[in-house]
This record gives C-alpha cells, sequence and structure tokens, in this order.
C-alpha cells in the first residue's frame, strides 16, 4: 500500500494512530525454534523485505564497498565510477566462490580469487583468463553480477532481493515523516559490534518491542523513565513506543520526592543542568530539563529547532520491519539491527550501532571501526548485557514441553503481536 506523505517533514507527528485488531490467540513457540518455519520465513519474507545493509558515509568514493550477510545471501554495496550506488549478490559467475568477506572496503575491481575473473564496480566483466577457450561462446558479453533494488535513506543504504518489490519509499511508509527531523544522516557512529546471540532472530526483535519488562530485566531503568504510560502507535509494518525519560516509574514508592534519583542526576549533568542548585523536584524534572535544553541548545553547539519539547527528554523508539530497532533520543541513536543465522533457529547476530550528534563547532567523532564481539567478554552496555544474559534462557524454555500453550501476550506487549502479524502476511500463515 502507498501512503502519501511530505517528505522533510519539520516535526514529527505526536498523534496516537488507531488500534487495529490484532486477534488475542498465543503465539506458536515453535515460530522461534523450528527449522522448517526459519525456511518459510527465509523463502516469503527475508527475499522479499527492505533490509539495511550499512552506511552511506561508509562508502563515499568510487569503489568503496560495504559487504553485508543476512541469512543464507552475502550481498555487497557499491559505488560506481557514476556516484551510483548498487548492490549485487557476492558471488562470482563462474563457479559461484564469494567475491568479498563481510566488512567495508575500496576495490578498483572485484577480481575473484578462484579463477581470477574480473568485474567492475559496475557489475560488468572486466577481464576473463582464457576467455575464448569456452565451447559455448566467450561469456564475456553475456554475463553480469546479479543486482538487487538498492536505494538509501537516513544515511543507510537499503536492499531488496525481490526484484518486483516496492520502492524503498513506499515500504518505509510513515518512518522517514517522523524520523528525518532527527538529522540521522548528519550524526557520527560512534561504536559498531556484531555479537552471535544464542536465541532466534525474533525471541531478540520481541526484548525491544516492549517495556513491560522493564520492572524485571532493567531494574535501574525504573529510576529515569515511566515504563508505564507509554504511548504506543502501530503502523502498516512499522510500530514505535514514546517513552518519557527523566521521569519516574510508577512502579517505584519514592518517600521523598524532592531527592533526586542519582540516576536522574546523571541525566541532569549530561545535559549540563547542575543538581546542586536545580530547586525543583522528581515531578516537575522532565519539564524542566527540556526548558532548560531548548534554551540551552544552540550555546552547546545543538540544534533542536525541529523536535518537540518531549524529544528533548524522551526516547522515541522506532521498529522498522523486520529487524530494525532504533532508540532515538535528541542527540544520539542506539540501533540495533537482528539477523537470522543461516542455518540454525536457535542462534541470531546482534548488531549495535550507536551514533551521536556533534555540536557545531566540534569536529566530527571518528568512525567507530566494527568489532565482532563475543557475548559475556565485551560488555554492550548494562542495559543490553542484562537482555543479552536472559534471551538464551528465553530461547531454552521456548523448547520445553512445558511450554505448549505459546506465547501469551497482553495489551502492553501488543507491539509483539503486531510484528507478528506482519510476519504472518508475508510467511502466508
Amino acid at each position: 500500500m502507498n501512503i502519501m506523505r511530505v517528505k522533510e517533514s519539520p516535526i514529527t507527528p505526536v498523534d496516537k494512530a488507531p488500534e487495529p485488531a490484532l486477534g488475542t490467540d498465543p503465539i506458536p513457540a515453535s515460530r522461534y525454534t523450528s527449522p522448517d518455519y526459519m525456511r518459510k520465513e527465509w523463502d516469503h519474507m527475508w527475499t522479499r523485505v527492505w533490509l539495511l545493509g550499512g552506511l552511506v558515509s561508509d562508502i563515499p568514493e568510487p569503489g568503496d564497498y560495504i559487504c553485508t550477510d543476512v541469512g543464507e545471501e552475502s550481498v555487497i554495496l557499491v559505488r560506481g565510477r557514476d556516484r551510483v550506488i548498487r548492490a549485487f549478490y557476492n558471488v562470482c559467475q563462474h563457479r559461484a566462490n564469494q567475491l568479498r568477506a563481510a566488512g567495508t572496503g575500496h576495490a578498483d575491481s572485484f577480481k575473484c580469487g578462484y579463477h581470477h575473473w574480473e568485474w567492475t564496480v559496475e557489475g560488468e566483466v572486466r577481464n576473463i583468463p582464457d576467455a575464448d577457450d569456452f565451447p559455448q561462446g566467450t561469456p564475456c558479453d553475456k554475463l553480469r553480477l546479479q543486482e538487487l533494488k538498492c536505494d538509501t535513506w537516513g544515511g543507510f543504504v537499503w536492499f531488496n532481493m525481490d526484484p518486483e518489490a516496492e520502492p524503498l519509499d513506499d515500504y518505509l511508509g510513515v518512518v522517514p515523516q517522523h524520523l528525518d527531523p532527527y538529522r540521522l544522516d548528519e550524526m557520527a557512529c560512534i561504536h559498531d559490534t556484531t555479537t552471535e546471540w544464542a536465541c532466534n532472530w525474533k525471541t531478540s526483535v520481541d526484548a525491544f518491542n516492549e517495556t513491560y519488562h522493564v520492572q524485571g530485566i532493567h531494574p535501574q531503568l525504573m529510576w529515569v523513565c515511566d515504563d508505564v504510560h507509554v504511548q504506543t502507535d502501530l503502523y502498516e509494518r512499522h510500530s514505535r513506543y514514546l517513552v518519557p525519560f527523566a521521569s519516574l516509574s510508577p512502579r517505584i514508592n519514592l518517600e521523598d520526592p524532592g531527592q533526586i534519583p542519582g540516576a536522574m542526576q546523571e541525566m541532569m549533568l549530561r545535559v549540563g543542568m547542575d543538581p546542586k542548585t536545580y530547586a525543583g523536584d522528581v515531578e516537575t524534572l522532565r519539564r524542566d530539563m527540556q526548558v532548560f535544553r531548548r534554551a540551552h541548545g544552540a550555546e552547546q553547539g545543538l540544534d533542536f529547532s525541529r523536535l518537540n519539547d518531549d524529544q528533548l527528554t524522551d526516547d522515541y523508539h522506532y521498529f522498522i520491519f523486520p529487524n530494525i530497532t532504533l532508540n532515538i533520543y535528541a542527540d544520539r541513536l542506539m540501533l540495533f539491527r537482528q539477523r537470522p543465522h543461516p542455518t540454525d533457529p536457535d542462534r541470531m547476530f546482534f548488531d549495535m550501532m550507536l551514533f551521536a550528534v556533534t555540536p557545531k563547532g566540534q569536529k566530527p567523532q571518528a568512525r567507530a571501526p566494527h568489532r565482532d564481539t563475543v557475548h559475556g567478554k565485551d560488555s554492550l552496555g548494562l542495559v543490553v548485557d542484562q537482555d543479552a544474559y536472559n534471551l538464551p534462557r528465553v530461547q531454552r524454555g521456548l523448547h520445553s514441553r512445558g511450554f505448549n500453550k505459546g506465547l501469551w501476550i497482553p495489551y502492553q506487549e501488543r507491539r509483539i503481536r503486531h510484528f507478528h502479524r506482519t510476519l504472518e502476511a508475508y510467511v502466508g500463515e
């Protein structure tokens, strides 16, 4: 469905979206554990949706490329000599050798390491050794690298394996209108890691699509955010919730509202407020912080002119189907990309990227190098570490004979149900 919208909207819409009918049936545990369902997802969903491949800023010059893997496929995103960004399957058309390993780099051409067949960065044959040795005729005018649909938005390169896929603009729907005010393409990448987790990719998606688990897994967050009064909006494929920060969870019984909790004081210091001179209390802090940021943003080199007051404190949390989670704040972004394992439904790859706004007059932070990490060895931050610890336990529980009724989803977790309804539309259930 094409969604008419105004590009480059100066403000993010905040109106509550209508609630669709999603049903109440439990979600089968087999969706997270079954190799057969994993195959259906690949055949009918992953190969038909737009997927985030990398950063436009990583391929600024002709010949710069990104090689990214998703499931059983590998894709090269490369800027051509005409400066057009194209996507190709990462496979030589001779004997199916992969041309590049995952990562970024520069190439004047793609020369296969097997027989030295060589391809231009526009996907055409450049050189084939002994080209006159083929009894069926020289392949030079018959073959080229297999191209995929490719486009850009938000500073990211996207690709789609379906040759009949709708344009990226239509697929994203309301998302660009909502998020363009943040100027995501101007943020600097300051953290970039991949960790293999022992869970299904949907187990991870679910964990970041609700705040119901904050009280259990992230109790420290209840001292800085309201995990109960959360606006949830469900769109055609994608969704969001708006989480008030610089607020206390209603689950916390604070005996002295005049005492600002330590975690909130840290938030104040980060934006330039002095907790020692603050005359308000917990109830007034969120609004006072918004007023402070609005008044002092320019002198800090930050332009908040396209953001509303709530965006100066809150987490505008978006989910782009099927596998992109965005925690967006006034001056930073936390992005998760959740990729399926090529063969094992009990494993996945968790990509985490952090971005920061560069204050006016300051030099942008250097682009963080990509690191492959091992769960438990390197910290991803307290909140993500807590999820990473818990999710393998959830995955093991999904296999239990004692869990035979499926996922029992409450209303406040309806983003999960919406996600599964969207998945069902592709898989055919």
